[in-house]
C-alpha cells in the first residue's frame, strides 16, 4: 500500500515482547485512563438509561448534577468491581496476538488477520466482560436514596457500607431475581455492541491514518498520524455501533430480555435521536483511551522489547 513505501512501520510481533514487562506496564496505563475517563463511563450509562431527558440534559449537566449531589464519589460508583475488567482488557490482547499467529498459517493478508482477530478477541473478552458490566452498571444507577434501575442497594442504617459490601448486595439480588443467567442479561446486546465496534476500528483506523499520511508532510511523526487517526476511528465506531449501545444499557440495567423490544421501545418513546444517548459522552470517554492504547500500545512493545532484541533493531 501507499503507506508502507512511505514510511517502514515495523510490526512487532509477540515473540518479540518481554511479556512480564508488558502486562506491567499495560495494566498501569491502563489503570491511569480509567481513572480518568471512568465518570464519562458512569455518565453514558446513566444518559442511555434515564427516559428521556428526565434527569440530565447531556453530559455536561450530568457531571456537574452527580458532582453537586453525590460528590467526587458519586461519579465513582461501581469502579472499583469495573477494575476487574482489566483481566479481559488482557485476554483481548492476548487473544488479538495469538490468533493472528494462528490466522497468519492460513492467510497473510493484514486486513483478514485483524478483522478474524479483533473478533475473537472480542468474544472472548466479552465473556469475562458482561457479567462484571451488569454489576458495576447497577451500582452507576445507585443515586443518592434512589435507584434508577431495577435493584436498590439496602443500606438501612445510612452508615458507608463496606466497599465490596454494596457489590456483594447487588450480586445476591441479581441472582436471586435471575439466577446465573442475570449475570449474562444483555450478553448478545453487547457482542452486537463491541464485536462490530472492534471490527470497524481497524479498518477505519488504518483510512483514516492513510488519508492524513498522503496529506502530511513527510517528515510528520507517524506516532502523531496514529494518536489522531485512532480517536478517529472511535468516535466513528462508536457513532456506527451507539444505538445498540443504548440498547445493550437499558437491556442490562431494567432486565428485559429483548433486544428488538427495547429497540422499538426506545424508538417509540424517544424518537430516532434516542438512538444517539450517551454518544458525547462515549466518545469523550473513548477519545483519550484510544490515544494511549494507539501511541501506547506501539511504545509498549518497543519498551518491552526483549533486550537482545533491541540493538538487533532499528528503530
Amino acid at each position: 500500500g501507499a503507506m508502507e513505501d512511505k514510511r517502514n512501520i515495523p510490526i512487532i510481533e509477540w515473540e518479540h515482547l518481554d511479556k512480564r514487562k508488558f502486562y506491567v506496564l499495560g495494566i498501569c496505563m491502563t489503570m491511569m485512563i480509567r481513572v480518568s475517563v471512568y465518570p464519562f463511563t458512569l455518565i453514558r450509562t446513566r444518559l442511555q438509561v434515564q427516559k428521556g431527558k428526565s434527569l440530565y440534559n447531556g453530559t455536561c449537566d450530568a457531571f456537574l448534577k452527580i458532582l453537586r449531589t453525590e460528590g467526587a464519589a458519586g461519579l465513582y460508583r461501581g469502579f472499583l468491581v469495573n477494575t476487574f475488567t482489566l483481566i479481559s482488557g488482557q485476554c483481548y490482547v492476548t487473544t488479538y496476538e495469538l490468533t493472528r499467529k494462528y490466522v497468519a498459517r492460513y492467510n497473510n493478508n493484514n486486513a483478514v488477520k485483524s478483522l478474524v482477530a479483533g473478533g475473537s478477541a472480542s468474544l472472548v473478552a466479552q465473556s469475562i466482560t458482561v457479567p462484571i458490566d451488569v454489576v458495576s452498571q447497577h451500582l452507576m444507577m445507585q443515586r443518592k436514596g434512589e435507584s434508577m434501575g431495577r435493584f436498590k442497594v439496602q443500606n438501612p442504617d445510612g452508615k458507608r457500607l463496606l466497599v465490596f459490601g454494596q457489590t456483594k448486595d447487588i450480586i445476591v439480588q441479581i441472582f436471586k431475581a435471575d439466577g446465573f443467567r442475570g449475570f449474562y442479561r444483555g450478553y448478545v446486546a453487547s457482542l452486537l455492541t463491541y464485536i462490530p465496534n472492534s471490527a470497524v476500528w481497524w479498518p477505519f483506523y488504518h483510512f483514516y491514518a492513510e488519508q492524513l499520511s498522503s496529506l502530511t508532510p513527510k517528515d510528520c511523526p507517524h506516532l502523531l498520524l496514529q494518536a489522531i487517526s485512532g480517536p478517529l476511528a472511535a468516535a466513528t465506531a462508536s457513532t456506527l455501533t451507539n444505538p445498540m449501545d443504548v440498547v445493550r444499557a437499558r437491556v442490562q440495567v431494567e432486565g428485559k430480555s429483548s433486544i428488538i423490544l427495547t429497540f422499538r421501545q426506545l424508538l417509540a418513546e424517544e424518537g430516532p435521536w434516542g438512538l444517539t444517548k450517551g454518544l458525547s459522552a462515549r466518545i469523550i470517554s473513548a477519545t483519550p483511551s484510544t490515544i494511549v492504547i494507539v501511541v501506547g500500545y506501539e511504545t509498549l512493545k518497543k519498551l518491552s522489547l526483549r533486550p537482545e532484541l533491541v540493538d538487533s533493531r532499528h528503530w
